[in-house]
């Protein structure tokens, strides 16, 4: 009983520490604490970088620079430290950051025009660099269970601690969403599910942590859940059946609704780009929609500055209270969307493993 004592209490003492964190970084914004602007600061938060901001000490930002790569307009590649850009307000080799239009907090260079034009950027940005290193310590992790699994029988011995919740999460996965949303078929998908599963919810634990080597926003980000969303897409319609494509095309139901307008295989045919849209924008959208909610509500308490004392002191403790509490929330939803994403395609590809009538039978 007083270890569960111990864990809730190291958890809120973490949060509030977010929560410090989080008005930290709100009060060394750049406007003026009445003059804030809450969707600007929130975006920018959430939104990606071209280094890795720590703090800010004495109006100055302590920040990891990050490797810069772009090719300019005249065909020449340039490498060097984003530190060059002093956080923005510097140019260098005729590259600086944006500060406004279509193109604001990307690399930009003047034409001859003098227009401002996208230079081709291959930069490894702050979402980037914690994709990178969340890849490798999470594969340094499952390959460490892994091993333990290899120089020991399982009859012999059981996992303890940290090994045995990988495989509590292993096994519920494969036996709860993998093996009864794909059947017979399951262990050739288990892989790829348990790679997306274990990917998103290691990135959204990270996401939760507010600084170093958390406070990335990676699968708040509709690139990185785009791209698992076409993950998915591809295994659906690489390895589905003939009778999943003649569903698609030709399915069982009354002729009228085939010819000679096909209203069924197009509403067939524009479902199977829905599907993972679906899972795109899920992911997306309850992820950022956590981050937000956390910032709003710690900007809160320079909002009502200007209110007086009392009305200030009642805010600010609300503040932190709800702040902590939808901490605690997203902790939960960090493992519900990973669950989720990785149900839905299971899901969907089972749906597209199905066989023929007399098969079935």
């Amino acid at each position: 009983m007083k270890f569960f004592k111990h864990i809730i209490l190291f958890t809120a003492l973490f949060f509030a520490s977010v929560v410090i964190v989080n008005a930290q970084d709100t009060e060394q914004h750049p406007a003026k604490k009445s003059d804030l602007n809450v969707t600007e600061l929130i975006l920018d938060h959430v939104g990606d970088a071209y280094d890795w901001h720590i703090t800010t000490i004495d109006g100055h930002p302590v920040s990891i620079p990050l490797p810069v790569i772009v090719r300019g307009s005249n065909g020449v590649w340039h490498l060097f430290s984003s530190s060059r850009f002093e956080h923005g307000h510097a140019e260098y080799a005729g590259f600086s950051i944006a500060h406004e239009g279509k193109y604001k907090g990307k690399i930009v260079e003047r034409n001859a025009a003098g227009e401002e034009v996208r230079p081709l950027d291959f930069s490894l940005t702050k979402n980037a660099f914690s994709l990178v290193m969340s890849s490798i310590v999470l594969i340094i992790l499952i390959m460490s269970c892994a091993a333990w699994y290899k120089k020991r029988k399982v009859e012999e011995a059981s996992p303890k601690g940290f090994i045995a919740m990988i495989e509590m999460l292993i096994m519920s996965i494969v036996d709860d969403v993998v093996k009864p949303c794909i059947g017979k078929n399951y262990a050739r998908y288990t892989p790829y599910l348990l790679t997306v599963f274990f990917f998103i919810f290691f990135n959204n634990l990270l996401g939760i942590i507010p600084i170093f080597p958390g406070g990335a926003n990676v699968t708040g980000n509709i690139a990185i859940t785009c791209v698992l969303a076409i993950c998915t897409f591809i295994i659906v319609n690489s390895f589905g059946t003939k009778e999943y494509w003649k569903e698609i095309f030709w399915p069982d139901v009354p002729m009228w609704l085939k010819v000679p307008i096909p209203i069924m295989p197009a509403i067939e045919l524009v479902g199977v780009f829905t599907k993972p849209f679906a899972l795109m924008i899920r992911l997306f959208a309850n992820i950022l929609a956590g981050h937000a909610i956390v910032l709003g509500l710690t900007c809160m308490i320079f909002l009502t500055v200007s209110l007086g004392a009392a009305m200030n002191t009642g805010m600010s403790v609300l503040s932190v209270v709800m702040t902590i509490f939808i901490d605690f929330v997203e902790l939960l939803v960090a493992f519900i969307q990973a669950y989720v994403f990785t149900m839905l395609s299971a899901v969907f590809i089972g749906l597209s493993q199905i066989e023929a009538h007399h098969g079935k039978s």
